[in-house]
Order: C-alpha cells, then structure tokens, then sequence
C-alpha cells in the first residue's frame, strides 16, 4: 500500500516529465524549484550526488573545461554539453529514485492478517486483565468491570480462543484462574442458556482441544449444577437455576422460557452425557426437541417466541423472527443433526421445514438494490424489520448445503451474505446496526433504514460467523476481505486505547459513535476467533467434517457412533 508521500512522489516525476514538453521558460522554471522543494532531503541528496558524479566525469573528458574555468568563456558546444548533463542527471536521478521506490514497495509484506487478530485480541486481553481481571465483563472507557454471574465469563469464553490463536502466556494464566478460581457453589442465579452456551460450551470444548482433564471437571460440575432447571411439570427448561442451592425458577415477570434458550443447550448437555457416559444430560434435553417437535402453533416450521414452562404450549402465538429469541432454534436444529452423524430425522424434518417457512413467508427483496432479507411476520402482517442476530443464517444454510441439503440453501446463502455486508458498508463507521429497516420502494433512498433506538453495535459476531463458513465453502477471498474492512472498522471505532474494546451506540456517526462501556465476553469468544479462522489458509484448522460449533462458536466434536 503507498504512503502519501510516496505517490506524491510518484505524482511529482509524472507532472515533471509532462511538464517539460511547455515552451514557457518562466513557467518551468517556477514549477521545478517548487518540485525541487517537495522533494525529500533523500531524494534532493541522490540527485545532487549525481550532479557532482557527473561534473567530475565531464572535467575528465573535457579537457578545455580546465581552461576555460580559467577565464576564457566556455565555448558553445561546451555548454550544450554541460546543459545536457544537467538535464540528463536530473532525469536519471529521478527514474532512478522511481525504480528504487517500486522496488522498496515490492518489497513491502503484505499485512498479516492472522497477526492482526492476534494483536486485537492481545489489545483486549490486557484491559480485561488490568481492570477486570476474574470478573464477567470488561468496562474499557471507565477501566472498570461488570458483573453478570460473577464467573468470570471473559475468561471461560476466551479460552479456546487463546488455544487457537497460539496466545500460550494469556492461556496458561487463564487455565491457573479456572483451576484455582473458578467456583460454581456461589449462591447465584444464572441463566440456563447463557450458561450452558458460556461456560459447559467452553469448557468442554477447551477440553477437547487440549486434552487436560482439568477442564472436564469443571465443564462436569457446572453440568450437574444446572440439571435442576429441567425439574419442571412440561419438561420444558426454566429460564434460571442457582447454582449453589440446587434450585430454578422462571424469570418473576412470567412463567414464560424463550424457545430459542430452551432448545439451544443441546449441543453441550448432549456432549457432556457422551464424555461421562451418563445419559442424564441427553435425556433431558433430547425430551425438549421432543415436544417441540410434535407441538401445535408452528407456522410452516416457523415457530413462536415463547414457550410456557408449565403446560408446555407455544404462546405469544402468531410472532415469527428469525432473530432474537427464536434464532438459534433454527441454528440447532441442523447442527445436532450433524453432530449425532446425521441418524435423527426428526430433527432434519424440522429443520427443512422451517427453511421453507422462511422462503415462504419472511423472505423479500429491498426495492433499490433487490438485497435479499429476512423480515418478521407479526399476525401475518410483515415487518421488514432484520436483527443482525439474523446474519448468523448465511453460514448455517451454507452448512446445511455442504452436509448434502438442497443447493438452493446455498443460493439463499450467498444472497444473504451480501445483505448482510450491506448492512456494514451503508452505515457511516462501516458498522452493522442492531436493527434494520428495509427499504421496500423501488428507486426511493437506500436500502437499509435504521430507527435512533437501533443503531448501536454491540462487537457482534455473526456476520463474520457467516464470513467464515461462506470463504470455507467457496474460497472466495472477497469474503476475507469483507472481514478485513469489518476488523479495520471495529479497530477505528470501537478499540479503547487503554485495553480493550466497547460496544458503540450509533453506527451512523462516524465523529460521535458514542461508547457504551463494555466489551462482551463473546467478542474475544467468537468474533475474534471467527476472524481468525476466517484469516487462516489452514483449512483443517477445526475441519467443518470434523466439528460443530455451538453457538457461541465453541467447537465440538462430530460424533463418529450415532447417539443412544
């Protein structure tokens, strides 16, 4: 990449050469001392050099330039010489510095990408490790720290992570915290979801990536402590379990669970009964699928927000979204069907089924740029209204694809994938929005609106999510670059000089985004380990044949016996 001073040099040699086809003798000589100037003290140096390189020369094989040094005028042809030596040095001064520069910039390394990811991860390591250190979250503007659980969040997410990213010093001092620190007899209220996705998620995987039994342990104890959720009349999971008194409950404001938090623990309860051999845990995550299954209210495989804990029934009926609090139902259901070596048929079903639920009644174009999008259906009105929780679906269908299911995924895949690009390279910081608003007027402003209340970015991963699985698929080395324009924006934006990086609260202000003060465990748990595997040539790093990544992009093993 050329610095400023370099193509203006560039630009300056051009404008010479070009210039010396004028016949205005005052003009040239006015534009030359003026390029003379701008000159670098280097490059002045190299020509002056020359000069002098070529004066001795001319002494040497002119010999009357002794005499007429002496007085007697130099003669005609003499001075057309010197004048053309002149004009000759300086134009070789100048290719000569040209060649030189082109040289050096061949010579410059392309940016390393993976070195990058590295280095921002390192970035918000060192803030959470200085003012967070053992706690949840990271608040990097005021150097101070949020709690949630009170379990050191940052650090179990983070983990694999740091495996991954070779960062062996952050993670040998992380592994210390968890032997050492980490506790799960506080009395705390924890939610099942997060919980489950966070911190079994994470230890399990981190586990079967290193081997250490240390990790198992603790991912068993979490594990059992969490079991009394599922102590409910509908089988269907509470929202929150104490982890200290053995007892849930649901949130006080409803007897309510989010579908999406109950049918996506499966992937980790399930794993964990397969490494202790105890089936407990599938058992009673395998019963939830069950029910879902073969419940009324679905609407062409689309399903409700909310399910009642006690009588098992769908309800806030007739609101369909692939975003919040229903995205990862979707997400699962394909991924435990990969998981248990594609033997559950249920599963499939119903994840087939729901891809056309969404073709049918969510999918619409934008009116100026024809960008695909998946909307909302709220009592058959459609909202086109898409949460960037949503870009998670272009590397789930593009998974899908590449596991057999019909090519047309993988279409719907790439079209999506360049909505969700839009949504970054419309806005101002080159950020995503929370929400967006589809334009659907033919001809009339942009494609993505976006409301005051929804244009904070919160360092989300799920574009880059889907980034990743699209360049695995493909090899299309836009999908890199894409990334690379979204790092460099959270770089510019979002980092915090001191350690660290905050959410932002409007994406559209590039002078003004205004910091929000708290960096989310997932940003070093997934969106910085989505960057660097999207980075990474080494296309075995975590085989997509071989693992399935929660949805908190913790890797878990493919299973090569089908489940029990």
């Amino acid at each position: 990449m050329y610095s400023p001073s370099r193509k203006d040099f560039i630009a300056l040699t051009l404008s010479d050469q070009h210039s010396r086809s004028y016949n205005n003798g005052k003009h040239r000589r006015q534009s030359c001392w003026r390029k003379w100037k701008q000159l670098s003290r280097l490059q002045r140096s190299l020509i002056l050099f020359l000069l002098a390189l070529l004066l001795i020369c001319g002494l040497l094989f002119y010999p009357s330039f002794s005499e007429q040094w002496g007085g007697r005028p130099l003669s005609p042809l003499s001075l057309a010489v010197s004048l053309l030596y002149l004009h000759a040095a300086i134009y070789v001064s100048q290719r000569v510095s040209v060649v030189s520069l082109a040289s050096e910039i061949v010579s410059v390394k392309p940016v390393d990408r993976l070195e990058m990811v590295r280095e921002a991860f390192r970035h918000a390591w060192k803030g959470y490790k200085e003012f967070a250190w053992g706690h949840d979250e990271l608040k990097p503007v005021s150097k101070s720290y949020g709690e949630w659980f009170g379990l050191g969040l940052t650090i179990i997410d983070a983990l694999d992570t740091m495996w991954i990213l070779g960062l062996k010093e952050e993670f040998e001092e992380a592994r210390k915290w968890v032997e050492t620190e980490l506790s799960f007899s506080k009395n705390v209220d924890v939610n099942l979801f997060e919980s489950t996705i966070r911190i079994l998620g994470g230890l399990l995987s981190t586990y079967h990536l290193t081997g250490d039994e240390m990790f198992l342990e603790k991912a068993k104890d979490i594990g059992l402590r969490l079991m009394p959720a599922f102590k409910t009349p509908s089988k269907i999971p509470f929202s929150d379990v104490n982890i200290g008194k053995g007892t849930a409950h649901p949130p006080r404001w409803t007897s309510d669970s989010t579908l999406a938090e109950v049918t996506s623990v499966q992937l980790e309860f399930r794993e964990l009964s397969r490494l202790t051999q105890d089936p407990q845990y599938q058992e009673v995550v395998n019963e939830v699928m069950k029910l879902v299954h073969k419940l009324p209210g679905k609407h062409d495989g689309l399903v409700p927000m909310f399910i009642n804990t006690n009588s098992g029934q769908f309800t806030h009926k007739g609101v369909f979204t692939l975003g919040a609090r229903a995205d990862s139902y979707y997400e699962y259901l394909l991924k435990q069907w990969i998981q248990g070596g594609k033997t559950e048929p249920d599963l499939l079903e119903d994840y087939l089924e729901a891809i056309e639920g969404v073709k049918k009644h969510l999918l619409r174009t934008s009116g100026p740029r024809k960008l695909t999008f998946v909307g909302e259906l709220n009592h058959n009105r459609f909202n086109p209204k898409m949460d960037h929780l949503v870009c998670f679906l272009p590397g789930t269908l593009a998974l899908g694809a590449h596991n057999g299911l019909p090519e047309d995924h993988m279409e719907l895949a790439l079209q999506l994938m360049e909505t969700c690009h839009q949504m970054y390279i419309q806005m101002e910081t080159g950020l995503s929005p929370e929400i967006a608003h589809f334009n659907l007027q033919p001809y009339d402003g942009r494609d993505v609106d976006v409301k005051p209340a929804d244009r904070h970015n919160l360092l989300r991963p799920e574009t880059v999510e889907s980034l990743f699985y699209l360049y695995r698929f493909t090899k299309d080395a836009k999908y890199r670059d894409w990334g690379w324009d979204i790092l460099e924006s959270f770089n510019k934006y979002t980092r915090v000089p001191s350690g660290g990086y905050t959410s932002i609260s409007n994406v559209r202000d590039p002078v003004n985004p205004g910091p929000r003060d708290k960096m989310e465990s997932f940003f070093l748990g997934e969106t910085l380990k989505y960057f660097y595997l999207l980075f990474s040539d080494d296309l075995e790093l975590l085989s997509l044949d071989k693992y399935v990544f929660n949805t908190e992009a913790h890797p878990l093993p493919i299973w090569q016996l089908p489940p029990v």
